[in-house]
Parts: structure tokens; sequence; C-alpha cells
């Protein structure tokens, strides 16, 4: 078994596992899988036990709802938590042959519809619509506002209302908003009433900003966090950065390199890696409900699964705040995750892909 657990979705029935997965990843994003890859990478991800599920339209322009539900539809439907998003509504490109359409430009995949930027409440209903058709199932369990600070009154006034609605409703269970700015994010729980927000990238084992107001604010209203992007786009992926290690999808700069090769050597001293803690870290916050991880390849998955049952020494947490590292009130995980030696070696390989994005607005 694995430390994987369930937690809920703030106050809904919803309980989301621990460690959840990414589905930018399985739509193409940058590189083309097979279909075959990517049910075997969800199939990696149910025997590993993870139960929640995140895809969004926008990945591989329907790909990744479309090979969600498909491999998710011999399991039983109680089992298991879908999140997606509105926001980008697709439009078919018609009068053109396959063969001639271009490719997408940051999912491989053939450019069969146009992205539109709609939360208009017929653009919300249009999407859930056709959400529900790709991924063969009658609810969403989490509807997220995809990047709403790129249409912020439109998102808030007519948007946010529809998801209330089909939350009322029943056709979804809880709602929220995915973004990568901490502080947007926090002016848009204090503006409405979600379940669930997705943090990408902004709080990490690099990153602790969102302590200053976004994770208390849920904490006392009671509202999940999802942490995504908890690798940094790749930079926190391996036991040391490699060469190229990107930080927000671009060349990480000199010195944020050697901040994270001081997190490495902390790490080793403590006979962990950086990747597992980095793995485990957000979960101490009494906020955060998962960690959301993007792979493509079941290989990933089930590294992923092992790092996030590592020992991580609580030792280490006191040497990262003491050191200048962690944020001085950034909760720190007081027990280890479990007993799996084989995830202990500072020098064990994780996948040398970046790490798929969470919903910022280059990608998710």
């Amino acid at each position: 078994m694995t430390g994987i657990e369930h937690r809920p979705a703030g106050s809904t029935r919803a309980r989301v596992t621990t460690l959840s997965l990414g589905g930018a990843g399985i739509g193409n994003l940058h590189h083309a899988i097979s279909d075959d890859d990517a049910d075997a990478t969800l199939d990696a991800a149910w025997q590993g036990g993870i139960r929640y599920f995140d895809t969004a339209p926008h990945y591989g322009l329907g790909r990744s709802e479309r090979r969600l539900g498909t491999a998710l539809r011999g399991q039983p439907r109680d089992e298991y938590v879908i999140s997606t998003k509105v926001g980008r509504r697709l439009d078919p490109v018609v009068d053109v042959a396959l063969e001639s359409l271009p490719r997408d430009a940051e999912f491989d995949v053939p450019a069969t519809h146009r992205r539109v930027w709609d939360f208009s409440r017929d653009g919300v209903l249009r999407s859930v619509e056709q959400s529900l058709t790709r991924l063969g199932v009658d609810r969403i369990d989490v509807l997220y506002l995809h990047d709403p600070e790129h249409r912020w009154e439109q998102a808030l006034d007519e948007a946010y209302p529809t998801l209330a609605q089909l939350r009322d409703e029943g056709l979804v269970t809880a709602i929220g908003a995915g973004m990568n700015h901490a502080d947007l994010l926090a002016r848009f729980v204090r503006a409405t009433d979600p379940d669930l927000v997705m943090l990408a990238g902004r709080y990490t084992l690099l990153e602790q900003g969102a302590l200053d107001d976004l994770l208390p604010l849920c904490e006392r209203r009671g509202i999940g966090v999802v942490a995504a992007a908890v690798f940094n786009s790749g930079l926190l992926a391996r036991p040391r950065p490699a060469p190229g290690a990107t930080y927000n999808y671009e060349p990480a700069p000199p010195e944020l390199l050697r901040r994270v090769n001081r997190f490495a050597d902390v790490c080793e001293r403590h006979g962990t890696t950086l990747p597992a803690a980095a793995l485990r870290f957000p979960l101490a916050h009494p906020a955060v409900v998962s960690v959301n991880v993007g792979c493509r390849h079941r290989e990933e998955v089930r590294r992923n699964v092992e790092l996030f049952d590592a020992v991580v020494p609580v030792h280490l947490w006191d040497e990262l705040r003491a050191e200048g590292l962690l944020h001085p009130d950034a909760p720190t995980p007081t027990q280890p995750a479990s007993t799996s030696p084989s995830a202990l070696s500072p020098s064990a390989p994780t996948s040398s892909a970046p790490e798929p994005p969470g919903p910022g607005p280059t990608a998710a």
C-alpha cells in the first residue's frame, strides 16, 4: 500500500486523493503519446492508488478528456473524482481536411478546434455539455474556472454564478478556480463561495508566498487547496537540477539553480531526495488536500507514487528552515510518509521530462 490518502474537497461529499494526476501530459503536451501509452499511464495511476484526475478541454483540444473517460469507463463511478475546467471554449474548424490542418501550438495534435476565451453563461454550459460527452460521464465532480484572470469581470459576473447553479442542481459536486497567481486566487475566494481551488506552482518547496494570504484564508473558510506544478516546471523533479532545467517553463537563472542545489544538499544529508521532499511538503498545510502532478508515461506515475511514499525525515524540515530555505511560518510534515526504502536513494532517477503544467496561462 502507498501513503496516498483521501481528503474532503472542502465541505462537499467529494473526497480527493492526496496524490492526484494532471491530464496535460495525456493530452500530448509538447510531445505526442499513443492512446495505448495514455491508457497505460492512467492504469498505473489507478493501480498506484490515485483516484483524483484533473483535466481540461484545453489539454490536447479535448484529447485528454476523451482519453481519461475511456480509461475510467470500466471503474466504479463513485470510486474516483474528475475535475475539469471552463473558460476556453472549443470551436471546431470546419471545411478543412484533417491532413491539411496545422499542429496545435502547445499540444502535439491536429488543430481541429480553435480555443476561444468565454466565461459567459452560455459558454460555460456549452463547455460542460461537451466535457460530459468527451468524458462519458453523467456528472462532473469538480469544475474549475480556468485562468479567470484573463476575463475577470465576466468570470465573476457570469461564469461563477453558473457554476454555483450547477452545484445547486447536483450536476457538479464542487466548484472553484485554477490559477498560478496566489494573490488573484485569494481575491477570487473573497468574492465567491468556492469549495476547492487549484494553485499551480506557487506553493512548493521553492515558493511559499501563498502563506501570506491565500492559504490562511482558505483554512479559515474551509476551502480545499490543490497544489499543482509542485516541481516548478521540472526544477525540483530530479535529485539535482538537470542541465537546461526550467523554471516557469523558461531556463532557470543561475541564482535559482544555486538555491535549488542548497535544497538538494540538505536532502542528501538526510538520506532523501529533492523530488520526494517536494511532493510531501505542500500537504503539511491544513488547507492543502492534494498534490497534483502531471505524467505522460506509466514509468513516471510509478516513480512519483514511489517518491510520494518515501520516508522524508522530520529533521530535514528543521535544517531547511535553519538554512533560510523555508518560510518561517510554513507548516512541515511531522511524520514520515511510510517506510519505502527503495525511494530513499539520493541518486534514484526521476522522469527526465519537465512536469506538465498546472492551470497557468500557458497550458492549463
